[in-house]
């Protein structure tokens, strides 16, 4: 049986990569492993169906068999310990990859999704003026604090892992606010994470749900 993961059916930033389903592609892209996917109204997220594997009205969800799993960082790391070529072998640099996950989803990604609340969906209310400069402040912590630790290296800790997957998509949040340009060795991380083959081969099958008469932007 092939694994199967859903996406939305129509992807609110229009197919661009920052859906998490993309996260779950790549994984699976870069471990060569074929994949079928479901996809999901906004609806029907809602409904008993998809709550039985989902309880909290989300995408991505992953399927292989009887085994179920939701959360992206649960079903990333899932794929990476099953298949080779996202974790390394020697048991410290394992456990390196999946802190850097870790960090990536627990340390990095709560400000920037905390600036896309305040831009998009408190972008009406009277505190926006004020708060904004105070979320951008703690993004560009964050990024300094990242941007100093890889330094001129091209990934966080050798060979290209899981935790580059994580921090590169979780970057890539942030670059529409410009604040990503302000770090020029993360701009260039982000693009080394880009170019890659199995990331354009994800990109590309999001893109094309959403624009399916249009080349990958």
């Amino acid at each position: 049986m092939a694994i199967v993961i859903t996406a939305f059916e129509k992807s609110p930033d229009g197919g661009l990569g920052l859906a998490r389903d993309t996260r779950v592609r790549w994984a699976l892209e870069e471990v060569n492993q074929p994949y079928e996917v479901r996809l999901v109204s906004f609806r029907a997220l809602k409904q008993r169906a998809h709550l039985a594997i989902q309880p909290f009205g989300q995408i991505p969800t992953y399927e292989d068999g009887d085994l179920v799993l939701f959360e992206t960082g649960a079903i990333v790391l899932h794929i990476a310990e099953r298949h080779p070529g996202l974790l390394p072998v020697d048991a410290g640099a394992r456990a390196r990859a999946i802190t850097w996950m870790f960090a990536a989803l627990n340390t990095v990604e709560p400000p920037i999704l905390e600036l896309v609340v305040v831009k998009f969906l408190e972008g009406d209310r009277p505190w926006k003026a004020g708060r904004l400069p105070l979320v951008e402040a703690r993004i560009r912590h964050r990024l300094g604090q990242l941007s100093d630790w890889l330094g001129d290296a091209d990934w966080l800790d050798g060979a290209f892992g899981v935790g580059d997957l994580m921090m590169v998509s979780v970057l890539l949040r942030v670059r529409p606010s410009g604040l990503l340009g302000e770090y020029p060795n993360l701009a260039a991380y982000v693009a080394r994470g880009e170019a890659r083959p199995a990331y354009k081969r994800a990109f590309a099958a999001q893109w094309a749900v959403n624009n399916p008469a249009l080349p990958p932007a």
